[in-house]
């Protein structure tokens, strides 16, 4: 099995490729791709060092050539950066001007990532379907996710969508109730990056409950939420529902802050030092701070479901196609679905409270709306996104902030 990698340059990618090695993956190359040669020759032999260290058979080619990555892969894993984290740092205090939040994921931030975003995914979705073996899947890691991997099924792609949430809250209520990983089985709903955990079942029995009494302090000041957050909701929202419920409180902290951009710019380049080194064969303790925790974990598991080594049950997003009935069928959801060679199907979900269900159904369809924005360009389009997006949601802050982009962003429409 071929695995490539769109984005194999990102400090990520040992993450990637230390999970493939440790959790023994069938891959048989696993193939970055970048266009910075530059971190290519850092990454590539690193890589290759650890798959060496593991002993494991596959090899960790690399390349600058799209169409020589993307030949005969089986699996294409997209976790590309437009801009590179300039244009994250750009994406998290433009915002901050008209006192909305600055954030890659969500809000005018998240708007101007996928408008840079989209078509470069969708030009090489295009090469993949024209150079990767027939039926192979593209998994996509690139945020906005949700926003992105709907513009890959709008436009026919074999495409499933991947997001660390999950499986991280996974981990963490394992170790809070003193069992191993795999025996919690999350009731895990919303959109990408808005999203809540429900219930966590070990045994058929849902520990959730028992979690939100005997660690309410610790999860809430994981989330920098007040406890009665998460009492009242009756769940665990994740990280990024923080923009919501405390808006203007981030966006007080942010004003003047050293954004998360220019903290991770930092990390990078210490990181491709550390990879430089021809003798490291690990991953170093700091990759640890650079984000995606339990990256590999989900991703390795997620292919070895879809190319049908074993067959699971996996956070991803998805079509809607009636699992939320209050959204259209061409909505991208994430929820818990049950993967196979066949694809990726949301299990039964119970309805949602009209406090979740409301926000979800808001968020849906300012993403429609980017989609349209990132396809087919106009300041309009990006004016209605803006409008609809419940941070910001007024006509002169969408204005203001559309005109910003098209000025300063170097959209091109």
């Amino acid at each position: 099995m071929k695995v490539a990698v769109v984005g194999g340059g990102s400090t990520y990618s040992p993450e990637l490729i230390d999970g493939f090695a440790r959790l023994g993956s069938p891959v048989t190359e696993l193939a970055l791709i970048d266009p910075a040669a530059d971190r290519l020759e850092m990454i590539g032999p690193f890589g290759a060092r650890i798959f060496a260290r593991y002993g494991h058979a596959g090899q960790v080619t690399w390349t600058s050539d799209l169409d020589k990555g993307l030949d005969g892969a089986d699996v294409v894993i997209i976790q590309l950066r437009v801009g590179g984290q300039d244009a994250r740092i750009g994406d998290e205090t433009f915002p901050l001007e008209c006192g909305c939040v600055g954030q890659e994921t969500t809000g005018a931030g998240g708007l101007a990532k996928a408008l840079r975003t989209v078509p470069v995914v969708l030009e090489v979705a295009e090469r993949a379907r024209q150079l990767a073996n027939p039926g192979a899947w593209i998994v996509d890691f690139t945020n906005p996710t949700g926003i992105v991997t709907r513009a890959l099924l709008d436009a026919g792609h074999n495409a499933v969508g991947l997001c660390n949430v999950a499986i991280g809250f996974q981990r963490r209520f394992a170790r809070l109730l003193g069992v191993a990983p795999e025996a919690v089985l999350l009731d895990h709903v919303g959109l990408n990056h808005l999203t809540w955990e429900r219930a966590a079942y070990v045994d058929g029995v849902d520990r959730l409950p028992e979690l939100l009494t005997d660690h309410l302090d610790d999860l809430a000041g994981d989330l920098m939420l007040p406890g009665k957050v998460l009492t009242q909701l009756g769940n665990v929202p994740s990280y990024y529902l923080r923009y919501f419920y405390a808006h203007d409180a981030v966006v007080e902290e942010e004003l003047g802050a050293e954004t998360r951009g220019e903290k991770v710019a930092a990390m990078e380049a210490e990181l491709l030092k550390l990879y430089a080194d021809p003798t490291l064969d690990t991953k170093p303790e700091l990759l640890s701070k650079r984000g995606g925790a339990f990256y590999s974990e989900a991703a390795v598991g997620l292919i070895n479901s879809l190319t049908g080594l074993t067959p699971g049950i996996h956070p991803a997003n998805v079509r809607n196609n009636g699992a939320l009935p209050f959204l259209s069928d061409d909505a991208v959801i994430e929820v818990m679905c049950d993967v196979s060679e066949a694809g990726a199907v949301p299990r039964p979900i119970a309805p949602l409270a009209p406090e979740l269900a409301g926000l979800v159904a808001h968020v849906s369809g300012y993403e429609e709306l980017a989609v349209q924005a990132a396809v087919h360009g106009g300041a309009d389009r990006v004016y209605k996104a803006l409008l609809a997006h419940p941070l910001v949601g007024q006509h002169d802050l969408a204005e203001q902030l559309a005109a910003t982009m098209v000025r300063d962003r170097h959209l091109k429409w």
